[in-house]
């Protein structure tokens, strides 16, 4: 894995399950959840076959999943791993509620 700094260091889902834990603290999702979705982006990761994947490609492949599994633990993951300003969380915040309201509706 490529980090932003340049550094090299081999992928570790114990570093996803940690930070999708800090991203999920306090929410109504458990560790089963949380080593799933890790899984799924090991699975993901590896299936691209590329000898280095970049962080924030990691980071990527982390978000849709996370935003399904948990709105508001998508926002607080997104907001860290994308550098969100206040004008990122308000857009965030309203495609969420939008996806929302059209699963609602459909």
């Amino acid at each position: 894995m490529l980090k932003r700094s340049g550094v090299t260091e081999p992928f570790s889902v114990e570093k996803i399950i940690t930070g999708l834990s800090r991203a999920c603290q306090g929410r109504p999702v458990s560790q089963d959840q949380i080593a799933i979705l890790a899984n799924q982006v090991e699975d993901e990761v590896r299936a691209l076959g590329s000898a280095q994947i970049s962080s924030n490609d990691i980071g990527k492949a982390i978000l849709e999943p996370l935003a399904e599994l948990d709105a508001v633990s998508y926002l607080r993951y997104a907001s860290v791993h994308s550098n969100f300003d206040l004008d990122d969380f308000e857009a965030a915040v309203k495609r969420l509620q939008g996806e929302r309201n059209s699963a609602v509706s459909s």
